[in-house]
């Protein structure tokens, strides 16, 4: 990722890991959909879209703020910094302008889980996400299911006697 640079052109820019985004970082700790980067004025302001790993600015965690030139931003393990010697001035959107973008991840590898070793590792700073709701879940319903059964075999069996 050194040396690599976005402009932004356009009011909306997405980063993220997947194909969908104006800015595609093939980082596993950087979410699927990380952050935009708005241009509002001479003011660029960065909203965190609900990534798992945070985004930041200068190490201070965000949810919206602006970014000045010279900060760093930092999306997962990526980091990244606002340069420019003027302010960005507001842009129209390019009419039909076709960008081609290198491919990062595809569905069917984020099916497979393949990820690159270490990155669950306890010592790496991230972690996988646990869902224990569903679990719950399962285990009340089964419960239900069998207080249930047994509820219709004693009826059944009272009735037959």
């Amino acid at each position: 990722m050194t040396g690599r640079t976005q402009d932004l052109k356009v009011e909306k820019t997405t980063i993220g890991r997947v194909e969908d985004n104006t800015f595609q970082i093939a980082e596993p700790s950087v979410s699927s959909h990380h952050c935009e980067v708005l241009v509002k004025g001479s003011d660029v302001v960065v909203r965190d879209l609900n990534s798992t790993n945070g985004t930041f600015i200068n190490n201070e965690k965000i949810t919206e703020s602006a970014l000045k030139i010279g900060q760093t931003l930092r999306l997962g393990q990526i980091e990244m910094r606002l340069e420019s010697d003027t302010p960005p001035a507001p842009m129209k959107k390019p009419i039909d302008q076709t960008m081609v973008m290198q491919r990062g991840v595809s569905l069917s590898e984020l099916e497979q889980g393949t990820r690159p070793g270490g990155f669950d590792t306890k010592g790496s700073g991230f972690s996988k996400k646990d869902n224990k709701v569903n679990t719950v879940f399962i285990a009340v319903g089964a419960v239900l299911f069998l207080v249930i059964l047994l509820l219709i075999g004693y009826v059944l069996f009272t009735i037959n006697k």
